[in-house]
């Protein structure tokens, strides 16, 4: 004899507790989804004008080197330099062809494209990790956290140029781990057998090229993965379980080879030459000792750089306004929910190892300026956003068994951090803006100048150093340094340049 089945519609064991219901549509989920996709406006505005700033980048530092390579021998030219003389880096030439081989107005749209990349993954990160553990949340506030948190990694460093519109750095560490964070999104998304080879497939290639771009967002990957393994014990179900270790490892295999290609190439051991970089060297006792101070001076910067709060209070109201998840999902709201500090001693043990090795890998060539070097922080400061916005997440998770007035007040301070961190963040923005503005001018009347002296048959013409935001330019350091003079009088189509003191 069979049951029916609907009659038991609605019962539970005895003594089960009855889960909460969550509440549906109605004026106040309207009003969260009015108010997220406003104060979503706000990091969109700053953004967007933080790319309409972009126009006014002028080549500088290693474009000058990196320029007539592009137009004079192509894509070979530059992917035989980095690979044979320069670092290694292959996946570096490609993005470095990609925009110089525009000349400067590849430069000017850099920031635009790269940008707009950038936020894109960022949001779709958010809302595939919303979608995977089974969360619902208001319209805009995926894209709100995603503004947010791309708005602080390029714009809350000490030197917003160089990690954010300087192409030749910003490629290596400020697009580089985003990229690496692309590679999650197919595996966020895998639903079907096809589906997971697929994220398979994507985590081997953009492991290859992610070894191949950046030493210091490669060992940030070796360590969250090796976090992640360690994690799902607890976080994941049986096959979810499997699948993402497998997932884990196959990244972690593409990354391996990547790395090996790019260590094993003529180019890095020529720099390992150069910066006396061997092994014994680098993880030496005094090479240990003096990245460990210079990553003291890191963590002093970031932990008082007051902006970076902007990443709690969007965790915090992601955490307060995001509905389902509390059973049977095989996200991170499962078991981990019971373990909220495993979660964050772990996170945040994995953004201290991978920071202080990425500065044990760039003390050799950068020395104890490695630690005011900020646009080489980008590899590991991504993690530290998205671990504050966890944390946030967390806190705001835990303040909805609050009454209505605490989760409203806590949502209404939340918002303000916000809006307080789009200011902070816009006010050194326009003070940069002038300082380009000026040198764009100067770099352009100079430019038609030298280019003018070529076409008459010049071959020395004076130069006068045009530099934003200690950017390195031929005749720096009072005209005692000359790198990259050589550079600008090969981009010129001169045999030399001087150093002059007079702008043309």
């Amino acid at each position: 004899m069979t049951t029916d089945t609907s009659k038991s519609v609605g019962t539970q064991a005895e003594g089960e507790e009855s889960p909460r219901p969550e509440p549906g549509p109605g004026p106040g989920r309207r009003w969260a989804a009015i108010g997220t996709s406003g104060l979503a406006l706000l990091p969109l505005a700053l953004l967007g004008a933080a790319f309409w700033i972009g126009r006014l980048v002028r080549p500088g530092g290693d474009d000058w080197c990196f320029l007539p390579v592009v137009r004079d021998e192509g894509a070979s030219g530059m992917i035989g330099k980095f690979f044979l003389h320069d670092n290694g880096r292959i996946a570096n030439a490609l993005l470095v062809i990609a925009y110089g081989a525009f000349g400067v107005p590849g430069h000017q749209w850099f920031a635009l494209v790269s940008g707009v990349l950038m936020l894109g993954v960022l949001w779709a990160l958010v809302a595939s990790a919303l979608k995977r553990a089974g969360l619902t949340a208001p319209r805009g506030l995926a894209l709100l956290v995603g503004a947010t948190a791309a708005a602080l990694l390029f714009l809350a460093t000490p030197d917003p140029y160089k990690a954010f519109y300087w192409p030749a750095s910003s490629v290596s560490h400020t697009v580089a781990p985003v990229l690496a964070c692309a590679a999650v999104i197919p595996l966020l998304r895998a639903r079907t057998r096809r589906g997971r080879d697929f994220a398979l497939g994507v985590a081997y290639l953009a492991g290859v090229f992610i070894g191949t771009l950046s030493e210091e967002t490669s060992i940030v990957v070796f360590v969250v993965l090796a976090a992640v393994l360690l994690l799902s014990r607890w976080a994941l179900p049986g096959a979810g379980r499997t699948r993402t270790r497998a997932w884990c490892v196959v990244g972690f295999a593409g990354v391996a080879v990547g790395t090996a290609i790019l260590y094993m190439s003529p180019g890095a051991r020529f720099r390992r030459g150069r910066f006396g970089a061997d092994s014994t060297s680098m993880f030496g006792p005094e090479a240990l000792t003096a990245a460990l101070r210079a990553f003291g001076h890191v963590l002093g910067t970031v932990f008082t750089t007051w902006q970076y709060l902007g990443a709690v209070a969007v965790g915090v109201l992601l955490g307060l306004l995001v509905r389902g998840g509390e059973r049977g999902t095989d996200g991170p709201d499962g078991s981990l929910r019971r373990r909220p500090l495993l979660l964050v001693l772990v996170g945040f043990l994995a953004f201290l190892v991978s920071g202080y090795v990425c500065v044990v890998v760039a003390y050799p060539a950068f020395g104890a300026s490695v630690g005011t070097a900020s646009r080489v922080w980008g590899d590991f400061l991504l993690l530290y956003v998205l671990l504050l916005v966890g944390v946030g997440a967390l806190s705001g998770r835990a303040l909805r068994a609050g009454s209505w007035g605490i989760r409203a007040a806590t949502a209404a301070v939340a918002g303000v951090v916000c809006a307080a961190t789009c200011v902070g963040l816009a006010v050194p923005l326009l003070r940069l803006e002038r300082q380009m503005d000026v040198r764009a001018q100067r770099w352009d009347r100079q430019d038609r100048s030298l280019r003018d002296g070529a076409a008459r048959g010049a071959q020395v013409l004076p130069y006068t150093p045009v530099s934003v935001s200690g950017m390195l330019e031929p005749f720096g350091d009072h005209g005692r340094r000359a790198w990259p003079a050589q550079c600008v009088a090969q981009y010129y189509h001169l045999k030399k340049i001087t150093h002059s003191t007079r702008l043309p």
